[in-house]
Order: C-alpha cells, then structure tokens, then sequence
C-alpha cells in the first residue's frame, strides 16, 4: 500500500477516535477536588478486594468535559485480564433510556405521539383484557405439587399508551397475574425477531388495568416500543438507532451484539455463589442476534454511555448534533406516574418516574446524594448512569455483577468531591 495511503487512514482513524472522545480537564478547573475524587478509586478498590466485584471502570464529567475516568481490577480473573477503558459491557436495562430517547425522536418529528394508543402501530393491542385471580397460586409441599394460580379476564378499560409502556404502568408482563399465562400466549424466541414476536404480545391479559400501578415489565413493555419505532420509522430498529443515535453521538462500540473483532473487549460475566464469584455464561434471554431488545438487549463501553448522558445533560445536543429539544428533555425526566412509584416495591419515598428513566423529586427523603431533578437508570448486571443537570454532572458506572450498594456508594464518592 501507498505510504501516503497508509498514513491518511491512520491520520482518519485518529480523527474518528477522538471525536468519539469527550473533552477532559483538571477537575479543579471544573469545581471538582482532585484529592476528594480519589475516594472513587478507594471505593471500588474495596468492592474488588472483597470479591464483590472482578473490576470496573468509572467515569464522570462536569460541565461538558471528563473530569475522572478509570479502569480498576480484572476483565476476566482466570485470565487475569486487567480491566481496559475500553471494555464492552452488557449493559441491559440501561438500554431503556436509549429506547425512550428514539421514541421521544419520532414524537418531535411528529410520528407519534405519547397518548397514541399502541393498537395505532400495533393491531394487535387493540381490546386489551386484564388477568385477575380466581384462585390464588400455592407453592410445593411435600405432598402436593405446586398450583398456579387460576385466572379470569376483564376487558381493559381502555387500550394501553406509548406513555404507559414507557413508564412501566402498561401491565404487559410485569409479574402479576397475566404474566405467566402470557409467556405460554406469547413464547420469547432469541431466534425470532420484533416484527414477529411483538404482535403475539397483544394478546397477553395485561396484569392491572392501564395506568392504575406501576410494575416493571423488564423486557415486553420495551421491548414493545421497539416495534413502535420500527413501525413509525420504516426502518429496523437496530438502524434507527445506529443511523439516529449512536452514529451521530460517535457511540462507535454500542450495539446489540458484539461483532467478533470486539469479543477481545467484552467483561466476562461472574455471579456470587457460596461469597465467591463464579463465572457465569450470557444468559439466554440475551444471546441474539436478531430480537433487537430495546428493554436490555445492548452492548457498550464506558467511554460511549457518557456521550449519550452528556447529550441528555447538555438539553439533547452533543458535538453540534441535537437529537432532542430541551424542552424533551425535561419532559424525559418529569415525574409522570403521581405516587405509584416513589415509596412502592422497594423503592425509595422521594422518587418519581419520567420516560424510561427514574427521578429524584425529594433528594433528602429519597436518601439521593444527587439534586432534585436528577435522572437515571441502571442495568441487571450492574451498571448504572445518571445526569445531574443542576450540578451539569453525568456519572456512568460499569461492572459485570449486580450489586446495588455500590451504585449508592458511587454517587457518594463522585457528589462530596465538588467543592464549587
């Protein structure tokens, strides 16, 4: 090859890295210590000399520039792998909030709106029915097998809402009566895809009427806004959000299945048992590669969810490419659910649900370090990111094991290290 031609693609690859690469700056220049943000690395070093975690990296910026980023202990501990910036991570439900933003898109653009019924893009979801028990469930003994729980149906008082789905108050298999049933109604296949599997959904007795509770649904209930994306957009959804999100963002190393030149970079994935971590296999649910799932289904790097929060922090705009208004922002990290979430299901007084993300609305009672407004989500395995526009702070965490104390402690670490 042509040494002019060697060096231009290197002189391009360099380009690309660093415009996929935020700005970083002293912290002091940012209103942050630098001895104080020391104690981050202090505390995941504890998780990690505990065994709680194999390692991690943490990262966080203020007022649009990284202020820390590190990478502590080991990818994979039979190799001893040290931990790189720029491991791949399964980041599961952080994947929602990505959903939510490309829904939020298509609304602006004027392809939806958050009070259309999903039967609009869906057929299917046309005359809801609503499971309630007729006799309750009972657990093995050691003389009688177990009994599922028997159900009747009502038909719902009305269709459920983009709306609903994307603050989990739709009912669509999120662990009450009708999910069970619904799993046998509509099978999750890893080998189907959203155009074939979505619509079996709508024939699934929804667990409460619509808009009456709040109760996670996991996969379905987001799963089901990729479809609507699909549908409203006309392209898969694995293309609007690498043609709408992560091309524009430079989220270079997201995406719903790690290509094999990526495999070096993925954290393996480890599970306590007996106080040790035990090396565990990428469970089943997730092993596709064409059941795009909006509600856990990506794959991505430390370095690429900042740019995505930092977007969100900046008013829905990074690097000159907006993808959101301000004003959808705020909507995004709105309390939309009343009281049905903050104080229910093991969740803290004080907090309230936006769109695919969770709110602080009373930091004190909410027992939050960060500021009333604050926004964020985390993931099954562990990973967890969140955007304090008052502060114009993002913190983004990535591990491979659920442990919910250290997201806690994090935010600790990161929020008592301003001092301006």
């Amino acid at each position: 090859m042509n040494r002019s031609v060697q060096r231009l693609g290197i002189l391009l690859l360099a380009v690309a890295l660093t415009a996929a690469s935020l700005p970083s700056d002293k912290p002091e220049a940012l209103g942050l210590s630098s001895e104080r943000l020391k104690r981050i690395n202090q505390m995941m070093a504890g998780y990690i000399d505990r065994g709680e975690i194999t390692g991690g990296i943490t990262m966080v910026s203020r007022r649009g520039k990284v202020a820390h980023f590190e990478a502590q202990g080991q990818m994979d501990l039979e190799a001893k792998t040290p931990m790189r910036k720029d491991a791949i991570f399964r980041i599961a439900s952080m994947s929602k909030p990505i959903t939510g933003v490309a829904i939020l898109m298509l609304m602006e653009e004027g392809a939806l709106r958050l009070t259309d019924p999903v039967s609009r893009f869906i057929a299917e979801f046309k005359h809801a029915k609503v499971a309630l028990v007729k006799t309750p469930g009972a657990p093995a003994t050691p003389t009688t097998p177990a009994r599922e729980a028997e159900i009747y149906t009502i038909p719902a008082e009305r269709d459920i809402t983009i709306r609903d789905l994307m603050t989990h108050t739709s009912g669509l298999e999120s662990g009450g009566p009708g999910t069970r049933p619904g799993a046998r109604i509509a099978p999750r296949s890893t080998s189907s895809n959203l155009a074939k599997y979505i619509p079996t959904l709508g024939q699934v007795p929804l667990d409460f009427q619509p808009g009456t509770q709040w109760r996670y649904s996991a996969l379905a209930g987001i799963e089901t806004l990729g479809r609507i994306v699909e549908v409203a957009s006309g392209l898969t959804f694995d293309r609007f959000l690498e043609e709408r999100i992560f091309n524009p963002l430079g989220m270079t190393d997201t995406a719903f299945f790690p290509t094999d030149d990526r495999l070096p970079r993925v954290v393996t994935l480890y599970g306590g048992r007996d106080g040790k971590l035990v090396r565990i296999d990428t469970p089943a649910w997730l092993a596709t590669r064409t059941l795009f799932s909006g509600g856990g289904g990506l794959w991505s790097t430390a370095e690429d969810y900042m740019r995505f929060g930092q977007m969100l922090a900046n008013g829905g705009i990074l690097d000159g490419k907006r993808l959101l208004s301000p004003r959808t922002v705020d909507l995004m990290a709105t309390n939309h659910v009343g009281d049905l979430f903050g104080g229910t299901s093991g969740t803290a007084k004080g907090m309230g649900f936006g769109l695919t993300v969770d709110v602080v609305l009373d930091h004190a009672t909410a027992g939050r370090r960060a500021s009333n407004g604050t926004f964020s989500w985390g993931g099954a395995f562990g990973t967890y990111f969140w955007v304090d526009r008052t502060e114009q702070l993002v913190g983004v965490l990535m591990v491979q094991e659920p442990v919910n104390s250290l997201r806690t402690d994090f935010q600790n670490a990161v929020m008592q290290a301003i001092i301006d």
